[in-house]
């Protein structure tokens, strides 16, 4: 008998993206590496789905641990009760939805459908998950008027007190959700659906698709280190911000690894460099890094921000997702190379950033250059704190003028072909200062795993103890990047 696989709508969605990912979903899951991104992601929205049940007070929340079984019947019973449905769930031919929000209609027997997400706006991709949901309740027997997509209202300010839907004085709202009517375009695409439901079981009942699509659209897929095992050493993709359809034309001429690619081929200077470095199998640091250094005084600051997003604000006159910064390292080089460290971690759970501001500007003086890996980015949150706060925005201010961003220098003098067409500090350092390698770090090895130990060491349930290996651990981290800094300057200072 032909086995006839049950499916979801994450299943027919991963199917939408990508064939191969829902086939080794099902026959190969133990293909994907342990990752704690994802499980935040995860967090992310059950943070969004909680708070966007607020909206309807006497809603029903459908069995939320407990059997399938439990789950569907909760549901059949509720439907018959004329309340908004939290995770309403329903199976029609194999198939299993849950909807996020189920609204019934003042008059008649049909309900809105309300899908709620984490993004700043719809996505043309969260138009087919609910047209797949769409689907699947109307086949079950559940007439469905409007279709609404609920969106994290990125102008939002919280005002504290557990209010995300806020109704001002004036009858004006501040609510944390958005929400489109995509009823049109939703209907557009629904007699879609049984199509996509039969290819994707076929699929599955065959052997593995050879050709992979979408790896990272509309999100990264959790086998790529799978499809790619056999993947070139040095890909067309270490070409440094090459475009898709530059790289399908070199593939068209035969051109798989950068080696393969003969002189006089690329048109953009710094490909030309990365394949030159590459086939060379040395690094280059070319002349001119060193005078660009030396014209900067004394005392020279190393400087790093780490900085966390919320897509439910927790801290009063903050944004859904807005840069909040809770951590900074500085090393201090002075003219002898005498290297002192100062440092600044709130993990009080408090809004840390107003001290964050105050302490950053008692350290750093009133002169010498502050270097920093990506100047947009330390920039961008010290000018955001001025906003925030008026007062200290003359000191926040003069930082400005006294950044000096070392990526640029490293990106037009130092390439190493181990850094496969990356200019990232995690890429540079390993090739000039092994040493300092990030793999040895424990529990914080980059800037994600630094804002979910952040996220961790402020939660009310976290051990003190366990806090304090998180507040170490984020130390360690943030430190290790200034240290980066210095280590990177001093290479330089050789060409």
């Amino acid at each position: 008998m032909t086995r006839v696989f049950g499916l979801s709508k994450s299943k027919l969605m991963a199917f939408r993206q990508c064939p191969r990912r829902l086939w080794l979903s099902v026959h190969r899951p133990d293909c994907v590496p342990a990752d704690d991104t994802n499980e935040a992601v995860l967090a992310t929205g059950t943070d969004v789905g909680v708070i966007a049940r607020q909206g309807w007070p006497d809603g029903i929340l459908i069995a939320p641990e407990g059997p399938l079984t439990e789950a569907l019947s909760q549901t059949q019973t509720a439907l018959a009760a004329r309340k908004p449905l939290f995770e309403a769930t329903v199976q029609q031919d194999g198939v299993l939805v849950r909807a996020d929000v189920l609204v019934p209609r003042p008059r008649g027997a049909a309900f809105d459908l309300i899908e709620v997400k984490s993004s700043t706006h719809v996505k043309d991709y969260q138009l087919e998950d609910v047209a797949i949901q769409s689907q699947i309740f109307a086949a079950a027997g559940v007439p469905l008027k409007r279709r609404v997509l609920q969106y994290i209202n990125s102008a939002f300010v919280y005002p504290g007190g557990g209010c995300y839907h806020e109704v001002r004085p004036d009858g004006s709202r501040n609510g944390l959700f958005a929400a489109e009517d995509v009823t049109r375009a939703v209907t557009s695409i629904q007699a879609e659906v049984p199509g996509w439901i039969d290819a994707a079981r076929r699929t599955l009942a065959g052997a593995m698709p050879d050709e992979t699509d979408g790896c990272n659209d509309p999100y990264p897929c959790p086998y790529q280190a799978f499809c790619h095992a056999q993947a070139p050493e040095y890909p067309l993709s270490c070409l440094p911000r090459i475009r898709a359809e530059a790289i399908a034309a070199l593939a068209e001429k035969g051109y798989q690894d950068v080696r393969d690619v003969p002189a006089g081929v690329l048109t953009v200077p710094a490909h030309e460099w990365v394949r030159q470095v590459t086939c060379s199998g040395q690094p280059e640091l070319r002349p001119g890094a060193r005078a660009a250094l030396a014209v900067l005084d004394y005392p020279r600051y190393y400087v790093d921000f780490e900085t966390i997003q919320f897509a439910v604000p927790i801290w009063p006159g903050t944004r859904p997702y807005e840069q909040l910064p809770f951590q900074w390292s500085c090393h201090r080089e002075d003219r002898s190379g005498a290297l002192s460290h100062r440092e600044f971690l709130d993990l009080s759970g408090a809004d840390p950033t107003r001290a964050f501001a105050k302490t950053l500007i008692a350290a750093l003086g009133a002169k010498g250059p502050i270097c920093v890996y990506n100047q947009g980015f330390e920039g961008r949150v010290i000018r955001e704190l001025a906003l925030r706060y008026p007062e200290l925005a003359e000191s926040l201010a003069a930082l400005l003028s006294r950044l000096i961003d070392l990526l640029p220098l490293t990106r037009a003098h130092y390439y190493h072909p181990a850094m496969k067409g990356s200019w990232s500090i995690k890429a540079v350092l390993p090739t000039i200062a092994p040493d300092l390698d990030y793999a040895e770090l424990s529990e914080v090895q980059d800037g994600g795993g630094a804002q979910e130990a952040y996220r961790e060491a402020i939660a009310p349930d976290t051990p003190p103890d366990r806090k304090q290996v998180l507040d170490q651990a984020l130390r360690r981290y943030c430190g290790r990047d200034t240290e980066a800094l210095v280590r990177l300057a001093a290479f330089l200072k050789q060409g």
